[in-house]
């Protein structure tokens, strides 16, 4: 713990001064642009609420924090499916992979495409209707991450967005930068320290802006003017993110060894968001583990004025829950695991479900 506290001093020095930089503030609550960068589309983490920085692991940390991809052992595939508020037509699709690179590290590729379900077009001409559109947005992300020692791993993700309503879209790329410690007689304590989504301005264009009319002035003559309206730009929802997470293994004290592998783990966290253009987060939750094959999880994360839907800025109650079953296939075969979690929301929506599917060659 020493070693840690003498060569991490400036590093959390650097971030908790972030802390005040990126806190959140309600007068700039809604200016921020590509919300659906705070998003995470897997089961596993959204079961607490993505507050696992400091020991998530694989492919879906870079959705979270991307230092975690460095635990991946040989290879993963994964995807998931969401129903973003039930009965809105909102869904999220996402798909990943992620390949160990030998002792260069570990480089990830996550794919997230977010639709909207058929909207209705209208115009002054008509109100009623005429057709339907489809607004698609598409996150593309390639990270990198390595584990220096036994205690400390890095990485860094750079995602490509696009944002396109008909004829009207906005692009843009950010960048994600992510620490893990980890220590403890069994690796049990877990810190984890993540800043997400540092990127450019967007600024959406297209024909979208333009009005095409007639214009005749005094004299007969009758021309077709063009009319390009300006869009202002807008910036990404940046955040900051710290959590800690400590292992108890319920039945250490029955173990011959230290080698001896436990059949009881349950997990505290406990994380700390702030929120550039939104409320700050906090919250804590709990892992029940079975010999790391059926795992069940809750969450409780907290902003002010939560509960109130005058004051609220979000649309969650607080709380998550969710469940995985994981399982070899064969001897020596992948392992297949399956993610389940929801979170409730406000009125009139119905919550958000989401499922994900994962291969893991170990």
């Amino acid at each position: 713990m020493k070693y840690f506290s003498l060569k991490f001093l400036p590093l959390v020095g650097l971030f908790a001064c972030s802390v005040h930089a990126f806190a959140g503030n309600k007068d700039r609550s809604g200016q921020a642009g590509a919300t659906e960068l705070m998003l995470n589309p897997w089961a596993q983490s959204t079961g607490v609420f993505a507050m696992n920085v400091g020991n998530v692991s694989g492919m879906e940390a870079m959705k979270n924090n991307i230092a975690g991809l460095a635990l991946v052992e040989k290879t993963e595939i994964g995807v998931s499916d969401a129903i973003y508020l039930t009965g809105t037509g909102v869904n999220i699709a996402n798909a990943a992979i992620a390949e160990k690179l030998g002792n260069a590290g570990v480089i990830g590729l996550n794919i997230m495409s977010m639709g909207f379900g058929d909207i209705t077009m209208t115009d002054y001409n008509n109100p009623e209707g005429f057709g339907t559109y489809h607004p698609q947005f598409l996150n593309i992300q390639l990270g990198f991450a390595k584990e220096f020692s036994n205690s400390i791993r890095a990485g860094l993700a750079a995602t490509f967005v696009s944002e396109q309503v008909t004829n009207v879209g906005a692009t843009g790329a950010c960048f994600d930068a992510g620490v893990q410690y980890v220590t403890g007689k069994r690796d049990n304590f877990h810190f984890g320290i993540t800043l997400r989504n540092m990127g450019t301005n967007m600024r959406f264009s297209g024909n979208g802006f333009a009005i095409t009319t007639d214009n005749q002035p005094q004299s007969q003559n009758t021309y077709t003017v063009t009319l390009q309206y300006p869009s202002d730009k807008f910036e990404m929802p940046t955040n900051l993110n710290i959590g800690m997470a400590y292992d108890f293994f319920l039945d250490e004290y029955h173990l011959k060894s230290k080698d001896d592998t436990p059949k009881h783990r349950l997990t505290v966290i406990a994380d700390f968001q702030s929120n550039s253009f939104n409320n700050d987060y906090l919250g804590a939750g709990v892992e029940y583990s079975f010999r790391e094959m059926v795992m069940l999880r809750a969450a409780y994360r907290y902003e002010n004025g939560i509960g109130n839907e005058a004051t609220t800025t979000t649309m969650f109650t607080g709380f998550a829950c969710g469940a995985t079953v994981q399982k070899r296939l064969g001897e020596n075969g992948p392992v297949l695991a399956i993610d389940y979690s929801y979170r409730p929301t406000m009125r009139p929506a119905n919550g958000v479900h989401m499922i994900s599917l994962r291969f893991m060659r170990k």
